[in-house]
C-alpha cells in the first residue's frame, strides 16, 4: 500500500489545512483511523483533492459536522482513506426573499444557516439534531430531520438544487434554484440520503418559509403508552394541523421534569401559525386528550425541540449499548415501542423509545444494567426488533453500536431488488469505488 501522497494535498490547499497524526483523533470511526485529513476552500480544491484521490485508489469519506459519522457499515477497503473535510465550505452564496429560496455551501451548519435566515424573517423547515454542529450538506447526505418532519417533510422535501463533484472530479449542477423547476430528471433527490456514497455535494439550493407569528411546544402526560398512542391517532384524524407529534414512552420521558407534573408517557405537540391559530389548537388538543386519560396540556421550553432527538438515548444515563430506528405505519407506533421494551426485558435489557407518531419512526435505544455489557443479549434483542419490523412490513436501522455489535448483526436489512439497483448506480457514477466505500445499503 502506498503512503498518502501529502504532498500533493499540501500544494492544492496549504499544509495549514492538512490533518495528520494525532490531529486525527476527533475522525476516529468504528476504531478506523484516518491516513488524513484535508480541508478544501473551494470548488477548484475540492475538485483537485478528489482527481488526486482518484488517481491513487485512495478512499474518501465526506464529513461535515460528524453527527452522523458512525451511521453505517465500517469502512469496507483495506485502506481507511482520507476524511475530506467541509467546515471551511461555510458560506451562505445566495438568498432571495422574495423566491423563498437560498443557496449555501454544503459545510454551513444548519444553525448558522437558521440564524442567517431569520434575520430577513424566513427559515429552512428543517430541524436536525444538533443544528449547532450538523453541516447542510451532512444532513442531506443523512436526509436527516427532526420533530417538525411530521409537517413540513425531510431534507428530500426541501431542496431544489445542488452542486455536486463526483467521484472522477467532474462537477454536476443538478436542479435549479427556483421552487417551480420541473424541467428533466430530479437528480437532487439522488444524492440526498446517499451518505456520500455517490458524490459530495459542494452547494446545496433548499427552499423557505416565513417564520411563523407564533410557534409553541406542549405536553400531555398519560399513565399508559397505549393511552399517548391513542391520543397521537386522535390528533392525525382530527381537524388540528401540528407541525410535531412526538410519543415517548415512561423512561424517554423522565427528562421532562419538572415541565410536567405528572409522570409516565408523554405526547409532545408542536403548532405553529398566527397566535389566535395556536392558542385555538392548544385548546382543542386538551379537549381531544382528555378523555383518553390525559392530564393537563403543559408547555415545554424552546430548547425541548433539540432534545428531543436524544430523549430515549439519555433515558438511563451513560451510553447506550445501542440504539435501533425502526419505521412502521404510525397506528402501529405504540405497539411497536411496548414489544421492543418486553423484548428487551426478556434478555435482562432496559429500553427507552420515542417516535415520530404521525410518521411511524421509532427511536429504540438499549441499556444494559450491568457495568460489564454482554455481547449476546445485546445483539439477541436487536435481531428481535428487527423481527418485530418485519413482521409488520417495515424495515430496521442500526442507527449507533458500538463495532462488536455491528459486526455481529447487519446495519441495514436486505434491500432487495432495489440494492441491486443502488449498486448499479454506484457502479456508475464511481467506478473506483472511492467514496465512503461499504458504508451504505447493499455494500456500496
Amino acid at each position: 500500500m502506498l503512503p498518502v501522497p501529502l504532498d500533493k494535498f499540501h500544494a492544492v490547499v496549504g499544509p495549514a489545512n492538512v490533518l495528520a497524526g494525532v490531529e486525527l483523533s476527533p475522525y476516529v470511526v468504528d476504531g478506523r483511523t484516518p491516513e488524513a485529513a484535508v480541508f478544501p476552500g473551494s470548488l477548484d480544491e475540492l475538485r483537485a483533492i478528489v482527481e488526486v484521490a482518484a488517481a491513487e485508489d485512495i478512499p474518501l469519506v465526506p464529513w461535515g459536522g460528524g453527527t452522523a459519522a458512525a451511521v453505517g457499515t465500517p469502512t469496507a477497503p483495506v485502506r481507511s482513506g482520507i476524511v475530506l473535510g467541509l467546515a471551511r465550505l461555510n458560506r451562505l452564496v445566495e438568498h432571495e426573499p422574495g423566491d423563498l429560496t437560498a443557496t449555501a455551501e454544503a459545510g454551513m451548519t444548519v444553525a448558522a444557516l437558521q440564524t442567517s435566515l431569520r434575520a430577513r424573517g424566513q427559515w429552512l423547515s428543517l430541524d436536525p439534531a444538533d443544528a449547532d454542529r450538523a453541516t447542510l450538506g451532512g444532513v442531506m447526505a443523512a436526509n436527516a430531520s427532526g420533530p417538525r418532519r411530521h409537517l413540513y417533510g425531510t431534507a428530500r422535501d426541501l431542496v431544489i438544487g445542488m452542486t455536486v463533484v463526483t467521484a472522477e472530479g467532474a462537477v454536476v449542477r443538478a436542479g435549479g434554484k427556483v421552487v417551480k423547476n420541473v424541467a428533466g430528471y430530479d437528480l437532487p433527490k439522488l444524492f440526498v440520503g446517499s451518505y456520500g456514497t455517490l458524490g459530495i455535494m459542494v452547494d446545496v439550493t433548499v427552499k423557505l418559509r416565513p417564520l411563523p407569528d407564533d410557534e409553541r411546544l406542549v405536553c400531555v402526560r398519560f399513565e399508559r403508552l397505549k393511552d399517548g398512542a391513542l391520543a397521537a391517532r386522535a390528533v392525525m384524524a382530527s381537524d388540528l394541523i401540528p407541525n410535531a407529534l412526538e410519543l415517548l414512552d415512561a423512561d424517554a420521558a423522565r427528562s421532562l421534569e419538572p415541565a410536567a407534573t405528572t409522570g409516565g408517557a408523554a405526547l409532545v405537540v408542536g403548532f405553529d401559525g398566527l397566535r389566535e391559530q395556536v392558542d385555538w389548537q392548544c385548546a382543542e388538543l386538551a379537549a381531544l386528550a382528555t378523555p383518553l386519560g390525559g392530564a393537563e396540556v403543559q408547555p415545554l421550553p424552546a430548547e425541548t425541540w433539540g432534545w428531543l432527538a436524544h430523549a430515549a438515548a439519555a433515558a438511563f444515563g451513560g451510553t447506550p449499548a445501542a440504539v435501533m430506528r425502526l419505521s412502521a405505519l404510525p397506528t402501529q407506533v405504540g405497539d411497536v415501542m411496548e414489544q421492543a421494551v418486553v423484548a428487551a426485558r426478556a434478555r435482562g435489557l432496559l429500553c427507552a423509545c420515542s417516535a415520530h407518531a404521525g410518521v411511524g419512526v421509532v427511536r429504540a435505544a438499549l441499556f444494559s444494567p450491568r457495568e460489564q455489557q454482554e455481547l449476546t443479549p445485546v445483539v439477541a434483542t436487536l435481531a428481535d426488533w428487527r423481527g418485530i419490523e418485519r413482521s409488520g412490513g417495515g424495515h430496521a436501522v442500526l442507527e449507533w453500536a458500538p463495532l462488536a455489535v455491528k459486526s455481529e448483526l447487519p446495519v441495514w436489512d436486505d434491500a432487495g431488488a432495489a440494492g441491486r439497483i443502488m449498486q448499479r448506480i454506484k457502479a456508475q457514477l464511481d467506478p473506483r469505488n472511492i467514496l465512503n466505500p461499504g458504508r451504505f445499503v447493499a455494500g456500496i
